[in-house]
């Protein structure tokens, strides 16, 4: 008899089917048994290759198989409806970033994870990346001293063809937003990851460099943290060829900054030492080595989330991502576009 964690996958689309290879990649662990899509054919494409059988609904599969553990990958308006069919049903959820596009549905998925008593994590893959386990250790250790400022920063191009892609992209209703919400919210989940709680934000939002979207294609911001410390947002798709997306995380005895998932500066003031006394700023770096990642290579980043979520299934981990992390990330993003909105400072409290 098997002894691996059963799998369903909803949303056949692009990221189901980075899921998919890396359910292939922990085949030892994890048995995907059913694809649903509303486009059957997708679900057929996708389970031709990672096995399981297709359907067209989560529901057809709650009914026909034996599931632990529902993946969702819809379009992001769409996932709170179909992470609390599979609450109802008693299961184990993962969540594609980000949980719901507004923070009531993901208090949605909250309260319904709460009566079922199952676990729920969001994809916030870049939290396993070495360089931001190396950073967020060394702010635990307190060798950054007092944090006083971050940075989260996503300079991306997405041509008008993207967009086109599907009638869901670029919509309020299933993207939640633009550059800040879509491409953004991983940098803005490290940001708060390193900063912590965030308790107010202002930003200005802008439809600059495409047609046909509902949504800012620019996005730009400011965050307070209940620290104290004060961080910027900048998020685009309107910077073409496209650069990287990069984390600044500062305090006043140390620094680190992370680009395409890469530890490019780091510099900290470890206990017993003392501080140098610099007037101007400098470019050398006393770097940690971490292991290098791929930016484009999203399945090693996402298998160390599913390694976390089984070990948490099993009992021997922490979850490290949950709903209620990944529901303070969305309070920035949602506060940024009201904030947008209204020309006015939003309190996240």
């Amino acid at each position: 008899m098997s002894t691996r964690t059963r799998f369903a996958l909803v949303g056949a689309g692009v990221i189901g089917n980075h899921h998919g290879l890396v359910m292939s990649q922990l085949a030892d662990r994890v048995e995907l048994v059913a694809v649903a899509d509303i486009r059957r054919d997708r679900a057929e494409r996708l389970a031709a290759v990672r096995g399981g059988r297709a359907y067209g609904s989560l529901g057809q599969a709650l009914a026909t198989e034996e599931i632990d553990v529902v993946v969702v990958c819809t379009p992001t308006g769409r996932h709170g409806e179909v992470a609390v069919e599979a609450l109802d049903a008693g299961k184990h959820v993962i969540v594609e970033k980000p949980a719901e596009v507004t923070v009531a549905k993901t208090d949605e998925i909250i309260a319904a994870q709460r009566k079922a008593g199952t676990l729920v994590t969001v994809i916030s893959q870049h939290r396993f990346d070495p360089a931001t386990e190396t950073t967020l250790a060394a702010i635990g250790r307190g060798e950054l001293g007092r944090l006083t400022s971050g940075i989260a920063s996503i300079d991306w191009w997405r041509g008008q063809s993207y967009y086109d892609s599907g009638d869901w992209r670029g919509t309020w209703e299933l993207d939640g937003g633009g550059a800040l919400m879509n491409q953004g919210v991983h940098t803005v989940d490290l940001l708060v990851a390193a900063l912590g709680r965030p308790v107010e934000v202002f930003a200005y939002a802008g439809r600059l460099a495409h047609e046909r979207i509902e949504v800012e294609d620019v996005a730009v911001g400011v965050v307070r943290f209940e620290s104290g410390a004060l961080g910027v947002l900048h998020a685009t798709t309107a910077a073409y060829p496209g650069l990287s997306a990069r984390l600044q995380v500062h305090g006043d005895r140390g620094s680190a900054v992370i680009d395409n998932d890469q530890l490019v500066f780091f510099q900290v003031t470890a206990g017993g030492e003392e501080r140098e006394e610099k007037l101007m700023g400098t470019t050398q770096s006393r770097a940690v080595p971490t292991a290098g990642s791929d930016p484009g290579q999203l399945s090693d980043a996402h298998r160390s989330q599913y390694l976390n979520f089984l070990a948490a299934l099993g009992g021997t981990e922490k979850l490290r991502v949950d709903l209620e992390t990944n529901r303070q990330s969305i309070a920035v993003i949602t506060g940024a576009y009201e904030s947008a909105r209204t020309g006015r400072p939003v309190s996240l409290s």
